[in-house]
Order: structure tokens, then C-alpha cells, then sequence
């Protein structure tokens, strides 16, 4: 055999072995591509079991303690809707815990009390159900209720009728349980809050400072490269800052409300309250910053040379931003630096309302006088977050906005 002839055979040969194996290294990859998928899923699965395990450990403690307090310590022989209230208050509460606990325990109390007195009025049946639900729901929407007490009034009321009738004489049992389950979510929420009920408070306010600095920094970089990629990835961040402005605000509410149900920590409740008022503030600074990275969408696509008192300034407020969020968190640990944060926060964000008015004298472009007056309008609001309500800001403001006047000559 001739050795091309020889060649052509061992390629054919290569060619059946290749066709052959074909289906193992599919199934491999397929099995690879399970396993990888499998890991992750594990890995996904292990990382939310860390993040709520106190949540799973909350939920099963108040079920049980509110069963032994209902049928221990109460006498209930079948307390079904004591452990019942305690998941719901806990499940639904969050982040709102006093308000919509006692929303929910009133309504499926309400709904428990109802639905006895009329099955003892009327006795089982599909009237008596009618009667109920009528009721109920009527009741909850004549008060005013929201939908989420509406629904658990409805609900208790259904289950008690349509499942668990009373029999023999009326023994409010039910309305007990609930008030029962719902006072045993109110203590176990508190015994998980731990030692500083301040610290996610604290955690929140630092990490939605630091997302704010971080948008700032990437419409800096995004203009130094006239990069409208960039820029326009900056604008969506920015727009994603709302939700942890909003996040920062759910922590106030569950922080001062978990303040109040505690006699001893309520000395902290000015401390949250100022944190309730730089959050509007900081609502405000995260919309100028939208308009300022929208602005600099812009100017990138311009493809214009940004002048680099634009970037200086950016950088001031960008830090003038974490130096506010630095004087916050300090102050609500109760340290002595927040004065000093805070003075930093002025003179820096000060220093980037001066250097962005060095473009006014030279008539810039519309994109750069956008972004000059967003950066004075976001200078605003956050020494109005630091140093409250103070009407002193927007003079200081603009008088760092104006240019020097100068000195008149005296005449000889």
C-alpha cells in the first residue's frame, strides 16, 4: 500500500474512532455541565441558608413556645392558632414589625372572634359561612384596614367556620391563641435583634454611602475616556441607587420600631431620627446624581475633551459623599470622629462646588453646565443630610458657586 493511500486510511480510521466516541464525550459534558450546575445550586443553597438562618430559627422558636404558652400555660387542649399567628406575624411583618404585627394579630383575632360568635349564633353551615365572611370583610373595610389585615381577618374567620367549627359552649380559645401567638412573635423578634440593635442600621447607611461615592466615581472614569459605554453603564447604576436609598429608609422604620419595643434602647431613638431626615435628604442626592450621569451621557457622546475641572469636582463630592457617610455611621455608634467626618464632608463637598464654578468664566458647553449644577444641587442636599435642616447651606453654597470679587484699587 502506497502512503498516501496508507494516509487516507488512517484518517478514515480517526474519523470512525471520532464518530464513535462522540456520544461518551457528549454524555460527558453533559454530566460535567450537571455537576457544575449541581455545585452551584449546593453553593447558592448553603449561602441563603447562612443569610436567614436566624429567620428559620425565629420562625420555628415562636411557633413552639406560643403552642407550649396556649395549651401549658393557657390550658388550650388543641392551640392550633396560637403557633399559626406566631408564623404570620413573623412572615409578614418584616422590616414593619409594631405596625403590621398588630394589624395582623388584630385581624385574625378579629376574624377568630367573629367567626365564633356567629357559629355559636347560628351553627355550622354554608349560611353561617356567608354570615362570616360578610362580616368580617365588612367590618375590616369599614375601619379602614389594609389588605393585608382584610385577608388574615378572612382567612382566621374561613378556617374556624370551614375547618376547626367550635362545638359546645363559646370559649374564646381562638381569640386568645392569636393574641398569644402574635405577643410570642413580638418577643422573639426581639431576643434576635441582639446586643446593638443599631449595627444593621449602621451596615445600611455605610453601604448606601458607599454605593452613591461608587456611581460618582464611574461617571468620572466614563468621562475622563469620553467612553459613552461607560457612561450609559454609570447612568444604570444610578438608577439602581433608588432601591438602596429605599433600603436605607426600611432599616430606619425596622431600626426605631424595634427601638420602641425595647424600654431600655429607646435613648436611641434620636439617633434614628436624625438618620430618617438625612434619608430624605440623601433620596434627593441620588436623583441629582442621576441627572448628573444622565448629563454625562451626554457630553460622552460629544466625544468632546471633558475639562478636567469636571472630573476634579466629581472626585471631591464623590468624596465628600463617604466622608458624610462615615459621620452618620460614626455618629449612631456613638463615637467622637463624627464632628470630624462631617467637617470633612463640608469642606470637600465645598471644594467641588468651587472647582466645577472655575468652568462658568470660560461659557462650557450645556452637557458641563448640567453637571455643574447638579453637582452643586447634590452638595446641597448632602450637607443638608449632615448637618440637618440648616438654611446657612445654600449660602455657603453659592457663595463657594460665585466666583472671588475682586478687591477694588484704591485710587491715589
Amino acid at each position: 500500500m502506497r502512503s498516501w493511500e496508507r494516509g487516507v486510511v488512517g484518517r478514515s480510521r480517526d474519523r470512525v474512532r471520532a464518530e464513535a466516541n462522540r456520544p461518551w464525550d457528549r454524555a460527558r459534558e453533559w454530566v460535567r455541565a450537571e455537576a457544575n450546575r449541581t455545585r452551584d445550586w449546593a453553593r447558592a443553597a448553603v449561602g441563603r441558608l447562612r443569610r436567614n438562618w436566624v429567620d428559620v430559627v425565629e420562625a420555628a422558636l415562636a411557633a413552639t413556645v406560643a403552642w407550649f404558652v396556649a395549651s401549658r400555660l393557657i390550658g388550650h387542649p388543641d392551640p392550633f392558632f396560637a403557633p399559626t399567628a406566631a408564623l404570620v406575624v413573623l412572615g409578614e411583618a418584616r422590616g414593619q414589625r409594631l405596625r403590621q404585627t398588630i394589624e395582623i394579630v388584630l385581624g385574625v383575632a378579629a376574624g377568630v372572634l367573629i367567626a365564633e360568635l356567629v357559629v355559636q349564633a347560628l351553627g355550622p353551615g354554608s349560611g353561617t359561612l356567608l354570615a362570616v365572611l360578610v362580616l368580617t370583610i365588612g367590618l375590616m373595610v369599614t375601619i379602614g384596614a389594609s389588605r393585608t389585615l382584610v385577608v388574615q381577618a378572612a382567612i382566621s374567620a374561613l378556617y374556624l367556620v370551614a375547618v376547626a367549627a367550635p362545638k359546645g359552649d363559646l370559649v374564646p380559645f381562638r381569640f386568645v391563641d392569636a393574641l398569644v401567638g402574635g405577643a410570642v412573635a413580638l418577643a422573639v423578634s426581639q431576643l434576635t435583634v441582639g446586643r446593638n440593635p443599631l449595627a444593621p442600621l449602621v451596615a445600611e447607611a455605610r453601604r448606601t454611602f458607599a454605593d452613591l461615592a461608587e456611581v460618582l466615581t464611574h461617571i468620572d472614569e466614563a468621562l475622563a475616556r469620553c467612553d459613552e459605554v461607560a457612561a450609559r453603564a454609570a447612568l444604570e447604576r444610578a438608577r439602581e441607587v433608588d432601591g438602596c436609598v429605599e433600603r436605607l429608609r426600611t432599616a430606619v422604620q425596622a431600626c426605631g420600631e424595634t427601638l420602641r419595643l425595647g424600654v431600655r434602647r429607646r435613648r436611641h431613638l434620636g439617633r434614628v431620627g436624625t438618620v430618617e431626615a438625612t434619608a430624605r435628604q440623601l433620596d434627593y442626592a441620588a436623583r441629582n446624581i442621576r441627572v448628573l450621569a444622565r448629563a454625562g451621557v451626554t457630553l460622552a457622546r460629544l466625544h468632546e475633551a471633558t475639562p478636567p475641572e469636571v472630573g476634579a469636582a466629581i472626585r471631591a463630592l464623590a468624596e465628600a459623599v463617604r466622608a458624610a457617610g462615615a459621620a452618620l455611621a460614626t455618629d449612631l455608634a456613638g463615637r467622637q470622629e463624627a464632628a470630624r467626618h462631617a467637617e470633612q464632608a463640608e469642606a470637600t463637598a465645598l471644594e467641588a462646588v468651587r472647582t466645577a464654578a472655575q468652568l462658568l468664566r470660560s461659557n462650557p458647553p450645556l452637557p458641563v453646565v448640567m453637571i455643574i449644577g447638579q453637582i452643586r444641587a447634590t452638595a446641597i442636599d448632602l450637607l443638608r443630610g449632615v448637618d440637618g435642616e440648616d438654611d446657612s447651606v445654600l449660602t455657603r453654597v453659592d457663595q463657594a458657586l460665585s466666583p472671588p470679587t475682586p478687591t477694588p484699587t484704591p485710587s491715589r
